[in-house]
């Protein structure tokens, strides 16, 4: 008599599990942090132009009378666009030092759970630093190059404005060392 064995039961085996990725460097948090601030003086600038205050550079009527047809809401919501584009661009940083940053949080659609593709976030990151930094260091710098200077004096409004706009200088430079950070973390991963 022969007896056949019933086929094993299939077990599942789980793919491998990804390697953990090592904590991000003190140094690389604190960069971060910076570039994700570095833009909020100059939002808060702009909030104070589009609300009226008088912050010497520019007047806001003289800036919506430039703005085609004179849409003064157009004008005014550009202003506030750009703004916020700039801070949820710069807040993006963060999550290269930040558990979203390894993983999708799980709120978001599609996504949510699913580990990030690190290439294509330091892609992203690497594209974004040398973006903002020729940007804002050409736009920066060869705006002071050549606004007219009639007198040799430095008015309140521009130290003001200067005040608001060169902390944008560090954002790119920042988000180049904490996307090489992320990439050397993630390397071996």
């Amino acid at each position: 008599m022969t007896t056949t064995d019933p086929a094993p039961p299939e077990t599942h085996v789980p793919p491998p599990a990804r390697p953990p990725v090592p904590p991000p460097p003190r140094w690389a948090v604190r960069a971060a942090h910076v570039a994700a601030w570095s833009t909020v003086p100059s939002g808060v600038w702009r909030l104070a132009f589009v609300l009226g205050v008088p912050v010497g550079v520019m007047e806001r009527e003289e800036f919506l009378a430039s703005f085609p047809d004179s849409s003064p809401l157009l004008a005014l919501a550009y202003v506030l666009l750009l703004g916020a584009v700039a801070e949820a661009a710069s807040y993006l940083t963060l999550g290269l030092v930040r558990p979203w940053g390894e993983v999708v949080p799980r709120w978001v659609p599609l996504l949510g759970g699913r580990p990030v593709n690190a290439g294509l976030a330091v892609l992203a990151a690497s594209l974004g630093a040398l973006t903002v930094t020729v940007l804002w260091w050409v736009l920066f710098f060869g705006g002071l190059l050549v606004a007219e200077s009639p007198d040799p004096g430095i008015s309140a409004g521009e130290v003001v404005f200067v005040a608001a706009y060169a902390p944008l200088l560090l954002w790119g430079p920042l988000l180049a060392v904490v996307t090489w950070s992320y990439r050397h973390r993630h390397r071996g991963a």
